[in-house]
């Protein structure tokens, strides 16, 4: 039993927070597959407002995941902004589905939802501070499994939420199971999360939100922030491309991009295991460059993929390849800012921004100049080139 749960996981921050965690994974596996399709369809959102809307709101949580994250940091506990944060995905999420009107979808998609997403920095926040004064593989393995959580939610709720929904005219109940789902994490936190000293206030009381916002841009840590980012992109060119590529250059059907992607969701799971324990073995960033490597052959294989079944054997080395680039870029950006474990988590969010912003970048270049095919393989050469600026940013900070 033992090898199964290890101890560190017997932790009750560390174990609430893992449980949150799906809990919010499963509030945005039950709405995400379905947003634009309310947005769009249901409440008559423009093509071109929605997406302007979508940019904001990343953009909005960015900014207030880093806000967030340092004020909890000059707190000294996490506990109380985890709780400000959920109750806002409360109130989001139920006033799209209790007045769904555009109005108050822009607006909590805007403002209130981009606040609760600032939730899943805070939560890491929460547990890199539970795990200060463990061994760097002891942490990689909490960060690991914490991630682990949101990919089991992925793997459950769409398809559950599909089921319940088959039969009725709107998405919108989608909100109402993401409500309470909020309401859940609110109670779990509230009732089961220990109150917790996160950091050490002497080091952080200083630092303004200004301060922590120029800390962030600062290029010691936004240099290895955009290689980071190359990698991760990576994962949001697949997210686009796949389907196309499915449904287009190997003859498939929608069917099939549903088992194909539920399929790597599982796959990650087992593998992200898998790399929190070769980590023991090998260093941060040469586990990640692996990874990026295997996840960019990937890449290049779906860009000649023509038959239904090359995208389905691909989905081993998918699998592995996404593990690792899911899992091990949490502990590596925590790190650059290790004394300040909120401030160092909400970097995830500004992560998860970067990527989107040159995934973009690579579907337009592509989607211009190539086939979606040849985007794939575009996109396979970016993530190469993040391997080449992650190495040069460990090589220059291994010289300091």
């Amino acid at each position: 039993m033992n090898r199964l749960l290890p101890d560190v996981f017997r932790n009750p921050a560390i174990r609430v927070s893992m449980i949150a965690i799906f809990l919010f994974g499963f509030a945005g596996a039950t709405t995400s597959p379905y947003q634009s399709v309310v947005g769009i369809r249901e409440l008559g959102l423009s093509n071109g407002l929605y997406s302007a809307l979508i940019f904001a709101a990343a953009a909005v949580n960015v900014v207030v995941s880093i806000l967030l994250g340092n004020l909890a940091d000059r707190l000294g506990e996490y506990r109380l902004m985890m709780l400000v944060a959920a109750s806002f995905g409360i109130f989001g999420y139920g006033a799209i589905y209790f007045v769904p009107t555009q109005t108050s979808f822009v607006a909590c998609s805007l403002v209130l939802l981009p606040i609760y997403g600032s939730l899943n920095s805070l939560l890491f926040a929460n547990v890199r501070a539970a795990t200060a004064g463990m061994p760097k593989s002891e942490v990689n393995t909490v960060n690991s499994g914490v991630r682990a959580m949101i990919s089991l939610s992925w793997v459950l709720v769409p398809g559950m939420t599909g089921a319940l929904l088959s039969a009725s005219t709107s998405m919108l109940p989608a909100y109402l199971f993401a409500c309470l789902s909020c309401i859940f994490c609110f109670a779990l936190i509230s009732a089961f999360l220990p109150r917790q000293k996160g950091t050490d206030k002497a080091a952080t009381h200083h630092l303004s939100h200004l301060a922590a916002l120029a800390e962030v841009a600062s290029p010691r840590i936004f240099t290895p922030l955009i290689a980071v980012a190359l990698i991760t992109s990576t994962l949001h060119v697949n997210g686009a491309i796949l389907p196309l590529i499915v449904t287009g250059a190997v003859h498939g059907t929608v069917g099939d991009v549903g088992i194909l992607v539920g399929i790597v969701a599982f796959l990650e799971i087992i593998f992200i295991i898998v790399w929190a324990r070769l980590l023991r073995q090998m260093g941060q960033v040469a586990a990640l460059v692996t990874g990026t490597v295997i996840y960019a052959a990937y890449l290049l294989l779906l860009g000649i993929a023509s038959e239904p079944w090359h995208a389905y054997a691909l989905t081993v080395i998918s699998g592995i390849g996404a593990a690792a680039l899911i899992s091990i870029p949490i502990t590596y950006l925590q790190d650059l800012i290790a004394e300040r474990p909120g401030l160092g988590s909400a970097l995830i969010s500004v992560n998860i921004f970067l990527s989107a912003g040159v995934s973009a970048l690579v579907f337009a270049i592509g989607s211009s100049i190539t086939t979606y095919s040849g985007t794939s393989i575009i996109g396979a050469l970016f993530g190469l080139g993040g391997i080449g600026l992650l190495i040069y940013c460990s090589t220059e900070r291994r010289a300091v």
